[in-house]
């Protein structure tokens, strides 16, 4: 390549660049702040690599063309997810890292160095951003944060978190449009529970990443997976145990509530526990390992002798639909689970195929959930 096609390549990059033209607006996150942003915003921060879930459906040619730095945890938390995304966009091998919020490890000066117009971060963050007073120091060098929030209310905030982001990213029209295929989606699911007079709603306990460690139960309150499966059509067993989203339920408490089903989160989550119990559902997965390991989950002593492990209605399903865009795929697939005779022509893996089809850069792959029957 000649020097003059090099400098005149430069100048129509410079020049498309110039093209982008960003106006403050002020909007109202998550956390109820009102916060001033130029807008659309070229370079983003992200609080938590996993935000590329989102970021994914926005930016559907680049998701990582305006990530200017995030946190290290896609790699680690969603490795099938990260080597999917590598293959089609190599460069987000250079994106720079940094440590969390909450074991205070993130690097100020670091986040000058990057020079984003935006500091998204996940609602679960704040108590740990204001005790370490983030916001103050990094509104001082001009860094604002956007709460958005995917896990502790799914279905209050979604919607609302990707209005915010498609504000952020000027990509409006995208964001409405999703908006409307997740609420058409749960509608699939509401519509026909809500018809219901005389709804059997089956005791469902979620264990949360099971087999991650060798404690049981991790498990969730009326928040996230929890409400999923009242949404869903089922009662979630650990609500009457868990005051808030997360929590944990004795073994013994699981026997004497004897579920009719039971559904374990999961994901490959080797760079945490080698070799774990844990069952490594998620794009791609090897569906022979995870009844395996699901299967041997179910011969720990919390589940001796309980209904749903005599009747097989046992289940995994990835743990990242916790804390994503895409729960409304988790809701179709307990409703499926628990109301079968309800769903017939309910296909949660066809909706999660659309939605590839229609939001995302990468092509579907199947994994995501397993049952032993």
């Amino acid at each position: 390549m000649s020097l003059r096609f090099r400098l005149g390549a430069t100048a129509l990059s410079l020049f498309a660049a110039s093209l982008v033209h960003a106006d403050p607006i002020t909007l109202t996150d998550i956390a109820g702040r009102e916060v001033t942003v130029d807008a659309p915003v070229e370079r983003v921060i992200l609080g938590e690599g996993r935000q590329i879930f989102f970021a994914a459906v926005l930016d559907g040619e680049n998701p990582f063309e305006r990530i200017v730095g995030w946190r290290d945890d896609f790699r680690q938390a969603s490795p099938e997810s990260y080597d999917i995304y590598a293959e089609k966009f190599p460069d987000l091998k250079d994106i720079p890292t940094f440590g969390g919020f909450k074991d205070g490890t993130f690097d100020i000066e670091q986040a000058v160095s990057l020079d984003p117009g935006v500091l998204i971060m996940n609602l679960e963050a704040k108590a740990a951003t204001d005790e370490a007073g983030y916001e103050e120091k990094l509104a001082k060098v001009g860094i604002p944060i956007v709460y958005v929030d995917f896990r502790e209310k799914p279905f209050e905030n979604t919607a609302k978190s990707m209005q915010i982001i498609g504000q952020l990213f000027g990509e409006d029209e995208r964001a409405a449009e999703f908006n409307a295929f997740y609420e058409e989606q749960m509608a699939r699911v509401t519509d026909v529970i809500e018809a219901q007079t005389d709804l059997d709603r089956p005791l469902v306990f979620v264990e949360r990443a099971g087999g991650y460690s060798d404690d049981c139960c991790m498990s969730f309150g009326n928040g996230n997976f929890g409400r999923f499966v009242e949404i869903a059509g089922g009662t979630n067993m650990a609500s009457a145990f868990i005051p808030g989203t997360f929590g944990t339920v004795n073994g013994e408490q699981v026997i004497a509530s004897n579920p009719d089903q039971i559904v374990v989160t999961g994901g490959n989550w080797d760079a945490y526990v080698p070799g774990g119990n844990w069952i490594g559902v998620g794009p791609g997965s090897d569906m022979a390992v995870a009844t395996s390991k699901l299967e041997a989950l179910m011969k720990r002593p919390a589940f001796t002798g309980v209904k749903a492990v005599e009747d097989n209605e046992v289940h995994a399903i990835w743990h990242q639909f916790y804390n994503s865009p895409y729960s409304f795929v988790a809701v179709q697939r307990l409703a499926t689970w628990m109301h079968p005779e309800l769903f017939p022509e309910l296909d949660p893996e066809a909706t999660l195929q659309e939605m590839h089809a229609r939001f995302l850069p990468v092509d579907y792959r199947p994994g995501y959930w397993v049952s032993l029957d």
